[in-house]
C-alpha cells in the first residue's frame, strides 16, 4: 500500500482523519508515519490539542497494524482496547506520529493466534515529533477480531 492510498482510505473510513488533515508520510514493514498540521488541531493556547495528539498517535498505530494485516492478506475488525498517552512538551506547529510494534518478535505469535482463534491482541506504540524533537509518546493494545481473506482493491494493494 502506498501513502496516498492509505491517506485516502483513512479519510473515507475514519472521517475524523480528514477533519484533522492527517496525511500518510511513509509506510514500511516496520513503521507508519502520519503527519498533521496545527491549524485544524489547535487549542486555546495556540498549541496542539491533547485529544488531537492522542488521536493521531492512535491512528498511526492502528494504521501500522492495518497495513501489516493487509500485507498478510488478512481482513479483521481492528479495535483499540486500552492506551496511554504521555505529553512531554507543547507542540506549536505541524507534527508527525511514527508508529512501531511494541514487540516486533511477537508478530508471528499474534498472527498464529488470530488465525487459530479468530481473535488476538498486540501492542503498538507511537512517538509524536515536532521540530525533530519527541513531544509525546503513545502506547496502545489493539484487538483483531476475525481473520477473513482481505478483499481485493487498490486500497489494499501492497
Amino acid at each position: 500500500m502506498l501513502p496516498p492510498q492509505l491517506t485516502q482510505y483513512l479519510h473515507a473510513q475514519i472521517p475524523l482523519s480528514r477533519a484533522m488533515a492527517v496525511s500518510v508520510q511513509s509506510i514500511d514493514a516496520e513503521a507508519v508515519t502520519l503527519e498533521a498540521p496545527l491549524d485544524p488541531n489547535i487549542n486555546h493556547r495556540r498549541t496542539l490539542f491533547g485529544g488531537s495528539a492522542s488521536a493521531v498517535a492512535m491512528l498511526a498505530s492502528w494504521s501500522l497494524l492495518h497495513v501489516r494485516l493487509r500485507s498478510e492478506g488478512i481482513a479483521t475488525r481492528l479495535v483499540i482496547q486500552r492506551n496511554t498517552m504521555e505529553y512531554l512538551q507543547p507542540i506549536e506547529g505541524a507534527f508527525i506520529a511514527r508508529a512501531i510494534l511494541q514487540r516486533p518478535e511477537g508478530w508471528q505469535s499474534f498472527m498464529a493466534l488470530l488465525l487459530r482463534k479468530g481473535r488476538a491482541r498486540i501492542g503498538a506504540c507511537a512517538t509524536l515529533e515536532h521540530n525533530r524533537r519527541i513531544a509525546g509518546r503513545f502506547s496502545g493494545e489493539f484487538v483483531a477480531l476475525g481473520a477473513d481473506p482481505a478483499p481485493a482493491g487498490p486500497e489494499h494493494d501492497t
